[in-house]
């Protein structure tokens, strides 16, 4: 009898254990996740700052903090160039993946490669020290973006939003899992469909917070420029250029959609009249 009571125990305590070590996983992936779209509200308060402070001076109501200028004057390549290279690997994968088919929970999940976690962890590292700092000091100095009365399309904001969703989907798979899994864990965990929900909630918040209102300075400030007939420097032209690579991200994912449920209603379609045809062989 005690014997019982002391497994029964142990088992409940090992429980908690799994169910806070999960809880700590689902938490800290979405988190992590979120430096995607948070990269790209700082590269649209880095774009419009840089207009203000080089064409429209006497709008800024207040002066930039050390912190900020550090990442205003020095050229943002490498938030650029680590967006900009999750932002590829995400349209080559939509475009070339298989993604119909979902992995079975019997499966064996492949383990973590060692070469492929420290490039995680070097990309993971690099943009939260670049979004954290970066984000405070555009805080602490009340810079946000602006769309300058140029409206986008709702069709546009619409396939931006996909294709911004389906990115942080990219980032935080092949990046912030293995790395949150390897730390917590040891090993590859199955994701679920709990950590997708979660995550869509936390960016959809996010979108109507902050990201839905100044992330159009990307490709605003580009054809402000080219309407006042000035030359268009390379920051601003790689911004436009992440903005609509992440709309073609969103076209891809629903031209995805598209074949997939065309497929669902023709093998549906099919299956059921093979269904008919055997039932008709039965009886006669």
């Amino acid at each position: 009898m005690g014997f019982r009571i002391w497994q029964q125990n142990d088992k409940t305590i090992f429980d908690s254990k799994t169910l806070i070590r999960q809880s700590f996983q689902i938490l800290t992936t979405t988190l992590l996740s979120l430096l995607l779209p948070l990269s790209f509200l700082l590269a649209a308060r880095l774009t419009t700052a840089r207009y203000l402070l080089d064409f429209d001076s006497s709008s800024t109501s207040q002066p930039l903090s050390t912190l900020f200028s550090v990442f205003l004057y020095t050229n943002p390549t490498i938030l650029h160039g680590l967006v900009s290279i999750v932002c590829v690997l995400s349209l080559c994968h939509g475009l070339s993946k298989e993604r119909f088919a979902t992995r079975r929970a019997s499966e064996a999940l492949e383990p973590i490669l060692r070469p492929r976690l420290y490039t995680a962890w070097i990309f993971l590292c690099t943009l939260q020290v670049l979004v954290g700092l970066g984000i405070e000091g555009s805080i602490g100095s009340g810079a946000d973006g602006f769309n300058y009365g140029y409206e986008r399309g709702l069709l546009s904001k619409i396939l931006f939003f996909i294709g911004l969703h389906e990115t942080m989907l990219y980032w935080s798979t092949t990046v912030v899992k293995p790395v949150v899994d390897d730390t917590i864990f040891g090993s590859a965990k199955e994701e679920r469909w709990v950590d997708r929900m979660i995550m869509a909630a936390s960016f959809s918040t996010l979108w109507w917070w902050r990201l839905s209102d100044e992330v159009v300075s990307l490709v605003v400030v580009a054809e402000v420029k080219k309407e006042l007939l000035i030359n268009a420097n390379l920051a601003d032209f790689v911004s436009w250029w992440l903005y609509y690579l992440t709309v073609t991200i969103g076209i891809a994912r629903l031209i995805r959609s598209f074949i997939w449920v065309g497929l669902v209603l023709l093998y549906g379609e099919a299956a059921k009249i093979a269904d008919d045809s055997c039932g008709n062989d039965e009886k006669v």
